[in-house]
């Protein structure tokens, strides 16, 4: 299973964060959190180019928004709430609606097989490429409750909290999630107990 960077490596609670003055408390947030965040984005996006730019975005209004933080949450779960809407937002989009049919077109003319640049080289290089490659076959809608449980950590609550959903539908999105991932891997005859957990 994936191992997401634990912020508490960092020494700094979120309380320290949010008394540092607007520029330390956005590059203390970057550097614990830009990593994590950025592979996050690009689960969503599966493009290095549009995963820079959302993530530059998600920065930039955590930067302009920290002052109305109301604590009602972790920072990390704040923080991962505007990396969604933002992913959710692109992926509406005509933009990204637009642009994916133009990609399908030419993927069906063209059929061109084309070499990864280094950084979804990096990306794609976690401990289990395969099972990450299944789940990225997911609908959005259950590729995120298994990233963001699985990959990045967080609790059923923190999920809730992030995706604005109760805890109940959550938990059952996540059972959904993981019989369909299930499917996938056994057809791929990957090992899938550690799900079960």
């Amino acid at each position: 299973m994936v191992k997401s960077i634990n912020s508490t490596s960092y020494d700094r609670s979120d309380t320290e964060i949010l008394q540092l003055n607007p520029n330390e408390a956005i590059n203390t947030i970057m550097d614990i959190y830009g990593n994590e965040i950025k592979r996050l984005i690009y689960t969503y996006v599966n493009s290095v180019a549009e995963t820079d730019d959302i993530t530059q975005e998600v920065f930039v209004t955590i930067y302009q928004k920290l002052d109305t933080f109301q604590r009602k949450s972790s920072l990390k779960t704040w923080i991962y709430s505007i990396a969604i809407n933002k992913c959710k937002d692109y992926l509406r989009s005509w933009q990204s609606r637009n642009k994916r049919l133009k990609e399908k077109m030419l993927q069906q003319v063209d059929q061109v097989e084309v070499e990864d640049t280094p950084e979804e080289l990096i990306i794609k290089k976690n401990e289990s490429n395969l099972i990450l490659n299944q789940v990225l076959k997911l609908p959005i809608k259950y590729r995120e409750v298994i990233i963001l449980y699985y990959f990045k950590e967080l609790s059923v609550k923190e999920i809730s909290n992030s995706l604005h959903m109760k805890e109940v539908s959550i938990r059952t999105r996540l059972q959904r999630a993981r019989e369909k991932l299930k499917v996938l891997l056994l057809k791929e005859g990957v090992d899938s107990l550690w799900m079960d957990i």
